[in-house]
């Protein structure tokens, strides 16, 4: 192998691949950027995989000699960040090793045998989509805090999307909290409903969110793939059924609170210091007096209480959350006011941005 191009072009692709690089003792070849290259075409291709996710992309180079290469991912990319300007860069394999070279600075990188490097699975059922990152990304990013960290249900520590009538479903829950997110979708699409595991879901928006363009999603039993004008992303998908979640959210509410948002997360995070160990923070609505009191008590630290300018309609309530639920949700929330909708003593509450349905979080109350 030996091949010409320059540190941007192979820096861009590296920093991605890396993403998708595993630590396995039993097969440390998962560890490495596999890069092939052909003369013929003068193609670089960049594979990595954890057995998780999957990536393969490929770069246009100058190349004079094929050749095949497994190099550890961390020390290339430490390399090749260290180097100051885009400069022309030679890689050249010589005695299993990796030599890469520019005008001012030199290395060798020892190598491992790439054969046992896996073969990264390709989707080919025929069903697929295409979606701008953008919108996946902030579907994603809207419930994904959501999902359970526990592995003894997938299906909870996954997040769900389907298709709705001119929209994606973005859904996530770990049974005390969920999170809805809708994305606006005209397209006529054969998107089925998929279980996105969620420990794959922070490495799958580096990869993708440097793209700009559309990308196409592909689909089969096992998993689903992203593809991009330079390459693909294959991530597994959970087999199982996401609960029915339409059945935990109250048709109807009994009290409303509107509050602006900085006001009632200042106000959350003001009476947290003084929350007990279960994280408890208890909601005192008050519409005859006009009054949404938040309130917190630790008998080893103390009490605290502020009453929040709110609009209130429908009953007096009072009830307990935890406060971290609360707050997690804030990130997925753009309107300068929130509505809480509360359905009584033992029900979830709904939390919303004011004039905006597109987002919808739910929230189990704590005991007393």
């Amino acid at each position: 192998m030996k091949i010409e191009t320059t540190v941007k072009q192979i820096f861009g692709i590296i920093d991605k691949a890396v993403r998708a690089t595993g630590k396995n003792l039993s097969l440390p070849v998962l560890s490495c950027v596999y890069m092939t290259v052909d003369k013929e075409n003068g193609m670089l291709k960049v594979k990595s995989t954890n057995l998780d996710i999957g990536l393969e992309l490929s770069l246009k180079v100058k190349c004079e000699e094929s050749g095949v290469v497994a190099v550890p991912a961390q020390v290339f990319l430490g390399f090749l960040s260290s180097i100051k300007n885009d400069s022309t860069l030679t890689l050249a394999l010589n005695n299993g090793n990796l030599s890469v070279s520019t005008k001012n600075n030199s290395s060798v990188i020892k190598c491992i045998p790439s054969e046992d490097f896996p073969e990264i699975p390709k989707v080919s059922s025929g069903k697929e989509t295409t979606i701008k990152p953008k919108e996946f990304i902030n579907g994603i990013k809207s419930v994904w805090y959501s999902a359970s960290n526990s592995s003894i249900k997938p299906e909870l520590s996954s997040v769900y999307i389907a298709p709705g009538e001119q929209e994606l479903l973005f859904v996530s829950t770990d049974s005390f909290r969920l999170a809805e997110k809708k994305v606006h979708y005209k397209k006529p699409t054969d998107f089925q409903s998929i279980l996105l595991p969620s420990k794959n879901i922070p490495d799958i928006i580096k990869i993708i969110e440097s793209y700009d363009e559309e990308i196409k999603i592909s689909f089969d039993k096992n998993q689903v793939s992203f593809t991009f004008t330079d390459g693909f992303l294959v991530s597994r998908i959970v087999e199982g059924s996401f609960p029915d979640y339409k059945q935990i959210i109250p048709k109807s509410s009994d009290t409303f609170v509107t509050v602006l948002k900085n006001d009632f997360v200042s106000t959350i995070r003001s009476a947290q210091v003084f929350s007990d160990a279960f994280n408890q923070v208890r909601f005192k609505v008050n519409p005859k007096d006009r009054k949404f009191t938040i309130a917190t008590k630790n008998n080893d630290v103390g009490e605290y209480t502020e009453d929040v300018p709110a609009k209130i309609e429908g009953e007096e309530m009072e009830i307990s959350f935890n406060h971290k639920y609360i707050l997690d949700c804030m990130q997925s929330i753009d309107s300068d006011s929130l509505e809480l909708k509360l359905s009584g003593a033992g029900k979830p509450m709904i939390i919303q941005g004011a004039g905006d349905k597109s987002f919808s979080y739910v929230v189990m109350p704590m005991n007393r």
